[in-house]
């Protein structure tokens, strides 16, 4: 198989300093920063030598991703530009070579440029400059595989049947003679069938029949394939994998359909920014952003607002059954005609980018939030429906009565929270389909946004705006649940994300997340987590720091109990024990409700009158009449561990990073919310710390990534002045 070689290390990075990619040109500080500082020119210089083993070959450089304005020369003379900064492209060497030594140069432009998408308005995110995704070499026969598009057009069929378009790449007009073959295999390595063709053309068109033993792919069972081609010619040979999966995707009036069985989609919008390093983070973090949100917060959707994102994402989604809502950049602006052509072909970078990924479920080919435009809108739909006849559109839209292009009405409902605004509509989750659309029948229909600015939370916010975030959450998913017509919903957002100044809380940060920037849980969080089924994992957690006087008034009702148990239990102090069930009164179509103590449950002496003494808790969740999980909860909350606690031990591969959370537990092992004492964080060996040596807790925790420098151990110490010092070890491969 033709290797595609790492060319991440050994950048100049503005002729002083030598960087390895993915690489910010800009690292910014947490918050209060300008996020002009970026916006502007940056030079990448890399030298290499020409393997003479080239020679006669067909070389490429790959660019995974490069924000933005991009143009490439070699020895001085320009080969390539790219305006697009969240798609691949490749920069062709092949003759342009000379012996020995070779430079490439690799200029950048942080500027928004208000010629290409998304810029030209004001957009509520970040467009962090650099080399920001992973850089390759190709080497390759003259003749070789260049993509493949592959169908599976009957998987509800007992034997199943795969089409594929091989598209193939001969850049020097050679001759074409030899053959094609096609081998299907499945996740372990084994030949489940093959086929051959004839190399007469660029576009071969194969076939496999009568497929026995293929499982489907889905959420709970991601089967993965491969389909592996192989060249033939007189001038060498070439090989070339395509993963995908069998599976089929339908929006329908009465919702969505996953291999032809109705799925209720729950999900979270997802930026690709990290702290300091914005969007410069390689695969081990991005991989773990799908790990997150598929097994932390239990989604079965995720929406790449408002952008492609890298593959080795949406690869990870593939791998573990989280279904994609991908679309093009932008927010809300739509330029002129050449910005409309660039965004037309952005619509066909990202779909014949992204084609083969059974994750990918709709395509999103509207200008998030815009106007109506007929005749681009027009265009974008033709191009996507031409490039895949497979999967439906969608267009994000926020205004009501808009027209309908695509195939389903993708609509951000931000209704809940505008009865603060006056008017006589009472709290409303969400509105009925056609009082948004406007259209005399029933349409395939999905919300992809709901929350967000209508009530930011912090993480350190007072208890009560976050049982109120936390409110508002369960009641858009439920309103979603009860509605057969909604496909599902998808919330604004997973992560808060920095952000421009004309946003956020003046802080340049967005806090619309259920997690922080460090991936760090929000009550909110539970929220959806605790609608997977418990054998999965079972949920508890109460919406509470559990003190007497943070609430207005005081006390904790009523208190909100997010879990997927069948009830728990509430034991404090020397009182007897108290059984709650879910509330399914105001929670009746959420697959699991949460437990709502309220004052109504106690008596004026339970749960204390101001002044009376405070007492310790133990909240227990059961499940089929057993014990399941447990909370405690004490009275008088002190400092008393530092918690260091990295996502994984072992750093595979030079450049890649390991998250590692740090948090100021109390005696019972729960944050302490408002402990903000700084940290200092010492990094040895093998890695190094991205951001800053000396920060903040903020509601009891921060984050950092350690990212590998080399090979060997990798030593980091995290020290607080109250709690001491903790050293952990990972291990860079």
């Amino acid at each position: 198989m033709r290797p595609l070689i790492d060319f991440n290390s050994g950048w100049l990075f503005e002729g002083s300093e030598t960087v390895r990619l993915p690489h910010t040109a800009v690292e910014l500080p947490f918050s209060y920063f300008d996020e002009k500082s970026y916006q502007r020119p940056f030079t990448y210089e890399k030298r290499f030598t020409a393997d003479p083993s080239w020679n006669g070959k067909e070389v490429s450089i790959v660019f995974d991703g490069v924000m933005a304005n991009c143009k490439v020369s070699l020895n001085g003379n320009e080969t390539q530009s790219h305006r697009d900064g969240y798609t691949p492209f490749e920069v062709r060497l092949t003759g342009k070579l000379q012996p020995g030594e070779n430079v490439l140069t690799v200029t950048i432009d942080g500027s928004e440029n208000p010629e290409i998408p998304p810029f030209g308005g004001q957009i509520d995110y970040l467009t962090y400059a650099g080399i920001y995704r992973d850089v390759w070499l190709r080497v390759t026969s003259p003749i070789f595989v260049q993509n493949a598009k592959i169908e599976t057009p009957n998987v509800l069929a007992d034997h199943k049947s795969l089409r594929a378009r091989i598209e193939i790449a001969n850049p020097q007009n050679l001759p074409l003679s030899g053959t094609l073959l096609a081998t299907l295999k499945d996740s372990q390595g084994n030949t489940i069938a093959t086929t051959d063709a004839s190399l007469d053309s660029t576009s071969i068109e194969i076939a496999l029949d009568d497929l026995p033993g293929i499982s489907l792919w889905d959420i709970n069972n991601p089967a993965l394939y491969t389909l592996a081609v192989t060249l033939d010619t007189t001038h060498g040979q070439d090989e070339s994998t395509f993963r995908f999966g069998f599976r089929s995707v339908e929006f329908t009036p009465e919702g969505f359909k996953l291999n032809g069985k109705p799925l209720k989609l729950r999900g979270l919008n997802r930026h690709q920014s990290f702290p300091y390093s914005g969007y410069a983070m390689g695969r081990s973090a991005q991989e773990r952003d799908a790990e997150i949100l598929k097994h932390e917060l239990h989604l079965n959707i995720v929406r790449t607002s408002h952008y492609p994102q890298s593959h080795w994402f949406l690869d990870r989604c593939d791998e573990l059954g989280l279904l994609v809502f991908e679309e093009i950049p932008g927010w809300q602006h739509i330029g002129g005609e050449a910005w409309k052509d660039e965004s037309v072909e952005n619509v066909r970078r990202m779909i014949t980018r992204d084609w083969n990924h059974p994750s990918i479920v709709i395509w999103g080919v509207r200008i998030n939030e815009s106007q109506d435009d007929h005749d681009f809108y027009i265009r974008t739909n033709k191009l996507a429906h031409e490039l895949d006849t497979t999967r439906p559109t969608g267009g994000v839209r926020y205004i009501t009565e808009s027209e309908l292009l695509e195939d389903v009405y993708t609509m951000n409902d931000f209704i809940l929270g505008n009865e603060e605004l006056g008017g006589n509509r009472p709290r409303t989750p969400l509105r009925p389909q056609q009082e948004v659309t406007g259209l005399d029948r029933v349409v395939p229909y999905m919300i992809t946004e709901y929350g967000g600015h209508m009530y930011p939370t912090k993480v350190h916010d007072q208890e009560q705006r976050q049982a109120e975030h936390v409110r508002r959450h369960l009641e858009v998913m439920n309103a979603a649940y009860g509605d057969p017509q909604i496909a599902g919903c998808i919330g604004w957002c997973a992560f808060d994300y920095n952000t421009h100044k004309d946003f956020g809380s003046g802080d340049r940060i967005c806090h619309h997340g259920v997690m922080d920037m460090f991936r760090e849980p929000k009550f909110a969080a539970y929220a959806y987590a605790s609608q997977c089924d418990p054998d999965e994992e079972v949920i508890l957690k109460p919406v509470t720091f559990w003190a007497r006087g943070e609430r207005n008034i005081g006390g904790v009702l009523p208190l909100i109990v997010l879990t997927n148990c069948d009830y728990v239990e509430l034991r404090y102090g020397n009182n007897p024990p108290k059984r709650f069930t879910p509330d399914r009164e105001t929670y009746p179509h959420l697959p699991h409700a949460p437990v709502v103590m309220d004052r109504k449950d106690f008596s004026d002496e339970e749960l204390g009158r101001w002044g009376m003494s405070w007492e310790s808790a133990t909240i227990t969740g059961y499940v089929g009449g057993k014990a399941m999980k447990e909370v405690n909860f004490v009275c008088d909350p002190l400092p008393a561990t530092l918690e260091v606690q990295a996502d994984g031990e072992n750093l595979t591969g030079l450049g890649e990073t390991v998250r590692v959370m740090v948090r100021a537990l109390d005696q019972a092992g729960n944050k302490l919310p408002f402990f903000s004492d700084p940290v200092s964080i010492e990094v040895g060996g093998a890695g190094e710390r991205l951001g800053p040596a000396l920060v903040p807790l903020r509601a009891g925790s921060t984050g950092f990534w350690v990212r590998a420098t080399g090979q060997g151990p990798i030593t980091v110490t995290v020290t607080n002045e109250r709690l001491g010092r903790q050293s952990i070890t990972l291990t860079a491969n």
